[in-house]
């Protein structure tokens, strides 16, 4: 562990159970959100190179036009 993470975690000890728990709810449900997030962009990384290439390939056959934000 981190002296960075040791510092966190004697700070947080110092708050009540209930502020503990809601701190511990916190970071469980940012890590499980953060895994999901490194699953779906590392299992899509094909899928959006591809999308990539196809965007400049349509670009450089001029059938792109320039985003006028006033006709969204």
């Amino acid at each position: 562990m981190t002296k960075r993470l040791e510092q966190a975690f004697a700070e947080a000890s110092k708050l009540s159970k209930e502020e503990q728990d809601a701190l511990a709810r916190w970071l469980l449900e940012e890590l499980a959100s953060q895994r999901r997030w490194e699953h779906a962009f590392s299992s899509s990384h094909d899928r959006v190179a591809e999308l990539a290439d196809e965007a400049l390939d349509e670009y450089r056959k001029g059938k792109t036009r320039k985003l006028d934000p006033g006709q969204l």
